[in-house]
């Protein structure tokens, strides 16, 4: 049955980012720039609340673990993910412009596009594959963490993924075919999860570990890389908007898990 809810939520989770991520495309440009710094902003409130009301308590009260382990852990995780995304390039873009792509044709001196959109393409694959793994733990732990894990999960991936396609779109493909590779690159989730499920299931003692680093890679994601996209904003009316979005991720995940725990018990 645990394996059963992993496929599930793996597959659906890909299909929901990626396609939500296809329509938003497709609507005209000035409605998705408003809708997009929204996106962000829940998905901020989405993950934290994941992390530090979901993962971390589950990884603090497994048992055999200290909380001296679990927060050494959760420090080398955010440092683990500082240097993939300085190193690896592994960065997530949450609007068609991009510091880190671009958002115009780059010059013939420059790396040709189609080598960006390729390098996209295979960054969110690698990614794509680790949260599979972290979708396959929660699961394993819980399946109401489970649920929740792949919930803030998707709240992220929709606003990455416009950008992803965006970029793949300024890199010479049509937007067919950027929106198809983007869904191809879903599919690893599932991978991931699958063996994940048969390689933790008899590494128990590892659980906890793994459900930190997924809280580590959460609180990195939207404090290095979301939270500095909503500072572009700062007039009041913008940070009152955002305040409300970040609340409303944080109770998406609350009012989730209550509903989970009344409908599974």
């Amino acid at each position: 049955m645990t394996l059963l809810w992993i496929v599930l939520f793996t597959l659906l989770g890909g299909a929901a980012s990626a396609g939500a991520a296809g329509a938003l495309l497709l609507v005209p440009d000035r409605l998705r720039e408003r809708l997009l710094p929204s996106l962000v902003s829940y998905a901020v409130g989405a993950m934290l609340a994941a992390a530090f009301l979901g993962l971390l308590p589950e990884a603090f009260e497994y048992p055999g673990t200290t909380p001296q382990q679990v927060t050494g852990v959760l420090l080398g995780g955010i440092l683990l993910f500082f240097v993939l995304e300085k190193f690896v390039l592994w960065r997530h873009c949450h609007t068609d412009s991009c510091d880190a792509h671009g958002s115009h044709p780059a010059p013939v001196s420059a790396r040709p596009w189609r080598a960006a959109g390729t390098l996209v393409l295979v960054g969110d694959s690698v990614h794509n594959l680790i949260d599979g793994v972290l979708i396959a733990a929660a699961f394993l732990t819980d399946t109401r963490l489970g649920v929740l894990t792949a919930l803030a999960i998707v709240a992220h991936e929709i606003p990455q993924e416009i950008g992803d396609v965006a970029v793949l779109v300024h890199s010479g493909y049509s937007r067919g075919k950027a929106m198809l590779y983007n869904l191809l690159t879903n599919l690893p989730t599932l991978v991931g999860g699958v063996v994940a499920f048969f390689a933790l299931e008899s590494l128990h003692g590892v659980l906890p570990y793994v459900l930190t680093l997924a809280a580590a890679s959460f609180i990195y994601i939207a404090v290095a890389d979301l939270i500095p996209d909503l500072h572009r904003r700062p007039e009041l009316a913008a940070t009152a908007a955002q305040v409300a979005l970040i609340g409303a991720g944080i109770g998406t995940i609350v009012l989730s898990h209550a509903a989970l725990e009344h409908w599974l018990h």
